[in-house]
């Protein structure tokens, strides 16, 4: 058995996770910083690194302990290292290599976002009946990212072998829903209040432009879906009147007609993609992988192609340890070794 020990630090989530043989989750630790963001409507870069800064340590030793193993009995050590925040991908990385110097352990440097998609591999205690992901049919997947700063396509030969093929050329659809309920005076982070709000609306409610730009295109775009929503909440230029103003009716009506509008633009483009052909199955990973309304979708798609569609349990959609661990399990398999060296990529 095999022991990896994952450091995320991208973004606003300080986590570490100790993963047994790349897939089974023996500890998960994971501080959110939501509550110090919140009155900003979005993540303030200084004040996320400095939050890592003060838990970096704590969360190692709880991961570490929650797993039941010191740093002797680890086999490798991953850490985050591209995409993400400059500040909050130094306290990680320099961590990772601390410890890895310190208990003469392999390094690995991770893909934060190659990582979302290796989430779908993940288990605790007991692997899932019929399990897909180590299925002979499983490669060449689709594979899809969808979080606060990432919408992405990909074609999947293996966990490790990614060639992107097509992106947003303008806002990530986790950060549409952010700002919609901005709009909709939700509060931050943005996602869970939409979801929550649009099981009381009517989808149907209101016919928001869904943007697919050319006709082969498998780009995205949220800007329009944005500004649409802006538009009808508070009137053209976005000044006329509050949310407030609205009844609790229709603000519903707002996040489940918006949601539904950012769904099928995402299932639109997935179709797009199985339809140029040569798919066996359909990878997503990301915090927006946790929507309700997306994740029925994807599964929806996924039976119209009958291909198996795999899926991040909804505790490993947000940004998290484990799934850093267990791509570093995967890469270090395959002969994959950072050096001492490794430096933070701000983009990837």
């Amino acid at each position: 058995m095999s022991f990896a020990l994952g450091i995320e630090t991208t973004c606003d989530e300080t986590s570490a996770a100790v993963v047994a043989d790349g897939r089974r989750v023996l500890s998960n630790v994971v501080r959110t910083q939501a509550a110090l963001h919140q009155k900003y409507g979005g993540v303030v870069p200084e004040i996320a690194a400095r939050a890592h800064i003060e838990l970096i340590d704590e969360i190692i030793s709880l991961a570490l302990g929650d797993a039941g193993i010191t740093g002797s009995a680890l086999n490798v050590i991953g850490v985050a290292h591209t995409p993400g925040l400059v500040g909050c991908l130094l306290v990680g990385v320099s961590a990772a290599k601390g410890l890895a110097f310190a208990w003469d352990k392999p390094l690995v440097g991770v893909n934060h976002v190659a990582a979302h998609l290796y989430a779908a591999a993940l288990y605790e205690k007991i692997t899932p009946a019929g399990d897909a992901w180590t299925a002979g049919d499983t490669w060449p997947a689709l594979g899809l990212v969808i979080s606060g700063g990432h919408t992405t396509l990909y074609r999947m030969a293996s966990p490790r072998d990614l060639i992107k093929i097509g992106h947003t050329i303008d806002d990530a659809v986790g950060e549409a829903f952010d700002k919609v309920a901005a709009i909709l005076q939700l509060g931050y982070p943005g996602g869970p209040q939409i979801d929550a709000l649009a099981k009381q609306g009517n989808p149907e409610a209101i016919k928001f432009p869904m943007t697919l730009l050319g006709k082969e295109s498998l780009d995205f775009s949220f800007s329009g879906l944005k500004t649409a929503v802006l538009y009808n909440v508070c009137g053209i230029g976005g000044k006329q009147r509050e949310a407030s103003a609205l009844s609790p009716q229709e603000r519903a009506d707002v996040a489940a007609s918006f949601q539904r509008t950012a769904t099928d633009i995402l299932i639109a483009k997935c179709r797009r993609a199985l339809g140029q052909g040569g798919y066996r199955s359909l990878v997503a990973g990301g915090g927006v992988c946790a929507n309700s309304a997306i994740r029925s979708g994807l599964l929806q798609l996924g039976r119209e192609h009958s291909i198996a569609v795999l899926l991040p349990a909804l505790q490993f959609c947000q940004d998290n340890g484990a799934m850093i661990a267990g791509m570093a399990d995967e890469l270090y398999r395959s002969g994959v070794r950072s050096d001492l060296g490794l430096r933070v990529v701000a983009t990837s």
